[in-house]
């Protein structure tokens, strides 16, 4: 403590006497090189003073940065997953609901191939299932273990669906294959990997006569790949019970390889809201006509310019969010010194990162506006046939600076400029961020601390979407965070193709939700 003192006194005195310094040699030196201005024209003085006092201000800003940034200590992430003779059993159980294919398409109702999902973890979980009660809704799960106490009770969730697996796959995609040190297939990485690590933590809590302080819900939708009405069905069961949870954790951030360009290693990316959503599609109409006399402003025409417009200037501000601020600030002493500088010294380079952060990284890039992504397109059914109507369909996230009103209002005026019809299909705004500096993300960042020594934890704005902001309507502490390592290679197999899941990180997964649910008894 008290080296960590005298480190933090040296910083700031060396700050002040580094500004001090550099402000008396910028001073110094205009004085010296400015030509005494003509006494005929006042006005030159006055534009001379102005100038001086504007570069002796900018040389002790960057003075005052480059030493924030030198006297910051340089620092690594050290955690890695390490082999745990516990791993292959994990993967074992891992392997057997890969191989229960979950498969999901928006509005088909296909309870059976859930419940048959539901054995298998019946088989892989007995304890579980003997000892908590359990609540089946049209194929979404919820279990209720009872603690000491019903108040402030915790959520763990992971859903069980998983997207369609097409093209061709090293390992088949519901093989569960153990090859290489990883579990193959669909819904490993995404998110069964999370499912089986909470139900086995309860298992061995079970096993061990352990009771909760709380009550504690295990909860896991069907319709979560696309934003179906399985969780929704499961939140109004908790609030027909009257259930308040102190904490929902949920996938969504996770133990992140190389997060951002130039920053390397793991660290716990703990996602502390969500983005809004919205799809929606612009039309150009016209009378049509043959393509071999055409006209000034087809429809097509128009829908082009329309959208090299938003993609070369987009209507959107770019922002950073406290929760980003302080996701640049724990990640800067990772970071090389030219990126520790500017990372840093958001309060200096701020304007500057704005302008480049979609060169260093799209995913970063996303945190600091509302983002639009055109999907997809339609026009005439023939080369030679001008279309009576085109559109083009998109994707827009909302940032809370600029939310889903404002957002969608600014693309309407865009698209009116081109004679547009814009139609809404659906449109949600972003959740309410979880306190950074509040319980239940200090409590969610100490077990992460315990359970994963040396990997940095920092908040992180999630651009996806989840099952979680369903639950913002009982719960004001969502926090999605899955206890497992997503390199590239399982960020790649993510909705693509040879989707996996590292064996190594497992047991650490099982004991990230065994030591959250203990951790109930410290608060």
């Amino acid at each position: 403590m008290r080296s960590k003192l005298r480190h933090a006194a040296a910083k700031a005195a060396a700050l002040k006497a580094g500004r001090r310094i550099l402000a008396e040699a910028a001073a110094e030196k205009s004085r010296k090189k400015q030509p005494e201005p003509r006494q005929k024209c006042p006005c030159a003085k006055a534009a001379v003073t102005a100038l001086a006092a504007a570069g002796a201000v900018a040389g002790t800003a960057l003075g005052a940065a480059v030493l924030h940034a030198a006297l910051t200590k340089k620092k690594t992430s050290g955690y890695v997953p390490i082999p745990d003779e516990r791993a292959m059993d994990y993967a074992q159980k891992l392997s057997a609901m890969v191989k229960c294919d979950t498969t999901s398409h928006a509005n088909v109702q296909d309870t059976e191939k859930f419940l048959a999902f539901h054995r298998e973890l019946e088989k892989l979980f007995p304890m579980v299932h003997e000892k908590l009660e359990k609540t089946v809704i049209d194929g979404n799960l919820l279990f209720r273990w009872q603690g000491r106490t019903s108040d402030d009770p915790i959520v763990l969730m992971s859903h069980q669906d998983v997207v369609p697996a097409e093209g061709q796959w090293i390992h088949p995609p519901f093989s569960g294959a153990i090859v290489d040190g990883k579990v193959w297939g669909r819904g490993a990485f995404d998110t069964k990997a999370s499912l089986m690590a909470f139900f086995q933590a309860v298992e061995e809590l079970l096993e061990a006569g352990y009771t909760p302080e709380c009550d504690v819900y295990l909860a896991s939708s069907c319709t979560e790949e696309w934003a179906g009405n399985g969780a929704p069905k499961l939140v109004a069961e908790l609030r027909r019970l009257g259930v308040r949870p102190f904490l929902v954790i949920d996938e969504g951030g996770g133990v992140i390889t190389d997060p951002i360009g130039g920053v390397k290693g793991n660290f716990a990316m703990v996602g502390v809201f969500e983005k809004g959503k919205a799809d929606v599609r612009f039309t150009a109409r016209s009378s049509g006509g043959h393509a071999s006399a055409p006209g000034r402003d087809t429809p097509i025409a128009r829908l082009a310019a329309f959208v090299n417009e938003v993609e070369t200037r987009p209507p959107f501000r770019r922002k950073f969010l406290p929760e980003v601020k302080d996701m640049f600030r724990r990640l800067s002493p990772y970071a090389p010194f030219h990126l520790r500088l500017v990372m840093g010294n958001l309060w200096l380079f701020g304007p500057v990162m704005k302008k480049v952060m979609p060169s260093i990284s799209a995913q970063a890039a996303a945190m600091l506006q509302t983002t639009i992504a055109f999907t997809m397109q339609s026009g005439s059914d023939a080369c030679n046939v001008l279309p009576q109507e085109a559109s083009v369909s998109a994707n827009m996230r909302f940032i809370p600076h600029q939310g889903e009103e404002e957002s969608l209002e600014l693309m309407r005026e865009l698209a009116a400029k081109y004679g547009l019809e814009m139609e809404i299909i659906h449109s949600s705004d972003y959740t309410t961020p979880v306190d950074i500096k509040g319980n239940a993300f200090r409590q969610v960042e100490r077990v992460i601390g315990d359970t994963f020594p040396g990997l940095p934890v920092c908040p992180y704005v999630m651009t996806g979407a989840t099952d979680a902001s369903f639950y913002q309507a009982i719960c004001g502490n969502c926090i999605r965070f899955a206890p497992i390592v997503a390199g590239p290679e399982q960020m790649a197999g993510m909705h693509g193709l040879n989707e996996n899941m590292g064996v190594d990180c497992l047991p650490k997964a099982v004991d990230f939700y065994k030591n959250l649910i203990c951790a109930q008894e410290e608060r």
